[in-house]
């Protein structure tokens, strides 16, 4: 997936119908259209390369390459603000301020971005799909059905961000000639009937074998896991089970396995087997990783890679050390980090610190020296939350090679606070490098294993919903955790310990009903400003403003 071409008819219908001019403005990039380059099982490629370059810039930020989450800050921050994962930084990014204080509305930057972005994919997908029918020169029979299943497997995946953000969305499947400008809004339980629809024909025809094809490609596993999450939020009878089904396709396939063993392109270097997993070329199948389903490719310095604005999580949550007196910025330290959003103390603790470590707010939970992890937790360890820091600066050499404390204060002004290594990235020959080119796991068996938990939770099965976690507890090498001790606030828990910064939060907290609770309980930012109905994002006023033939009503809790 590492050359693509971007096919200029990837545009949102809906933002199309807003009719805004710079937005409707032609740029064509080349030669390239639909009538002539859906002609081909080539020309499919193109196009299918194109899905996989929108999906990635959902960690876009300022629209290099035509990205759709640009002129803010990294879109993704907005899906763990707010939760019970992190608080914003003392950076206070005006595309930030609205997810942090839950003061957004309907016209919100970023809620007007994750709807463009989404209905672009789409957009592109429903092309592709109907071209498909049309076209005949395919060089295998198979040829069709495999790109109709990557593209609406792409559908389903924006489709999935909409749900999650708005509850009920147009569902749209065609292209719209003219444009309409009398769009009605879908029930989500009924959009969620599409998307399993189209991943269901996604996991028919997808390919089974990862080895089989190129780095980044789709494969049946991803629908499955997809599908067992989708399967969890529709809920309805029998889908508990379905998503059980899904889950333990993937884990009983025979092609992955969780990690356990040191792999890759770092052996020589100090680390561990989990935090393997996320240093520079070790999320691919072809570097030893047996446990990835799905890798976005975002490799540096490759034509058709990464630009310097397509990931901006380590910016989001790496602190600003290179700010105190006796730091340098510096590859090994993760680079060029901002801190717009800062882990909360009561999972990630405190340890080797003097912050406060109880109290901090009343009513707050005791704040523990290794926040929610056991001793000995692999996913605790040094490589994997950097917690010691030691100036590394020259030009003070009275302070070289010493331990800088991590205090209230530094954690406050986000300078120096326990610190995600799974985020890390620099270059020795460009540190103001602000994006990651590292490329990111989407789904990967572990949380594989955790769905399967949740889905048996789900079906008052806590045994072997504690069977399922245990398989990741003990990679993790910590204790197992019983039935009397298994449920959703354990496995949310466990979700942070494992897939701390990598899920997105909100996604999962809506899921399973927990938003409001975990928030209130855990965020001392947000608890007393969260109320029922921040479940759900406005739907986007200019949205709203060009369906003008149809009113489109507005979630509850923004009418202005």
């Amino acid at each position: 997936m590492m050359n693509y071409i971007k096919i200029s008819a990837a545009c949102s219908l809906l933002s199309l119908a807003a009719g805004c001019a710079d937005f409707l403005e032609e740029d064509l990039k080349s030669s390239l259209a639909p009538d002539n380059t859906y002609t081909s099982t080539l020309g499919f490629e193109v196009g299918s390369a194109g899905l996989y370059a929108i999906a990635r810039s959902e960690y876009n930020t300022w629209g290099e390459s035509g990205a759709f989450m640009h002129n803010g800050a990294c879109a993704y921050e907005v899906l763990q603000i707010s939760t019970d994962i992190c608080r914003m930084g003392t950076v206070r990014d005006g595309s930030l301020v609205p997810f942090a204080e839950l003061t957004l509305n309907p016209s919100t930057l970023f809620v007007g971005s994750y709807w463009n972005w989404a209905y672009n994919l789409i957009a592109s997908a429903n092309e592709l799909l109907i071209y498909s029918e049309k076209n005949k020169n395919w060089d295998y029979p198979t040829d069709k059905q495999l790109y109709q299943a990557e593209a609406r497997f792409f559908r389903a995946y924006a489709y999935r961000t909409l749900v999650y953000l708005y509850g009920d969305v147009p569902w749209v499947e065609t292209i719209q000639t003219p444009f309409l400008l009398s769009f009605t809004r879908t029930p989500k339980a009924e959009v969620l009937g599409h998307i399993i629809d189209d991943l269901e024909f996604a996991k028919t025809y997808l390919p089974e074998d990862p080895d089989a094809v190129k780095e980044g490609k789709l494969t049946t596993w991803a629908a499955r896991h997809l599908l067992s999450e989708m399967y969890l939020f529709r809920g309805a009878d029998g889908d508990y089970r379905l998503a059980e089904e899904n889950a333990l396709d993937v884990i009983g396939s025979g092609h992955y396995s969780l990690v356990k063993a040191r792999y890759g392109k770092h052996l020589d270097e100090a680390g561990d087997y989990f935090s393997d997993m996320f240093l520079e070329n070790n999320q691919n199948r072809s570097a030893g990783n047996t446990e990835s389903i799905w890798v976005m490719q975002f490799q540096y310095n490759t034509v058709g890679g990464g630009t310097n604005s397509d990931d901006w999580t380590r910016r989001a949550w790496n602190p600003q050390y290179f700010n105190i007196d006796g730091f340098a910025l510096a590859d090994s330290l993760g680079g060029r980090g901002l801190a717009q959003i800062r882990p909360l103390k009561w999972w990630i603790g405190v340890k080797g610190t003097n912050a406060t470590t109880a109290g901090e707010v009343e009513g707050y939970p005791e704040i523990k020296e290794e926040g929610i992890f056991e001793e000995g937790d692999i996913r605790n360890s040094e490589y994997s939350i950097k917690r010691n820091w030691y100036y590394n600066n020259p030009l003070t050499p009275n302070k070289l090679k010493q331990k800088c404390p991590i205090t209230d204060d530094t954690w406050d002004q986000a300078q120096l606070f326990p610190a995600l290594k799974k985020f890390f990235f620099g270059k020795e020959e460009n540190l103001q490098l602000t994006g990651s080119y590292k490329d990111r796991t989407k789904f990967r068996l572990a949380e594989t294993y955790l769905l399967l938990a949740e889905a048996y939770l789900r079906q008052n099965m806590p045994d072997k919903a504690a069977d399922a976690v245990n398989e990741v507890r003990r990679r993790a090498r910590v204790s197992d955790v019983d039935a009397a001790d298994m449920d959703m606030d354990f496995l949310l828990d466990e979700r942070i310990r494992e897939l701390y910064g990598e899920e997105s939060r909100r996604f999962t907290l809506v899921r399973t009903g927990t938003l409001i609770d975990r928030v209130k309980t855990y965020n001392p930012e947000a608890r007393d400003r969260i109320k029922d109905f921040h479940v759900l994002w406005p739907i986007p006023q200019a949205i709203r403003d060009a369906n003008r033939d149809v009113e489109f009503p507005q979630n509850p809790g923004y009418d202005e």
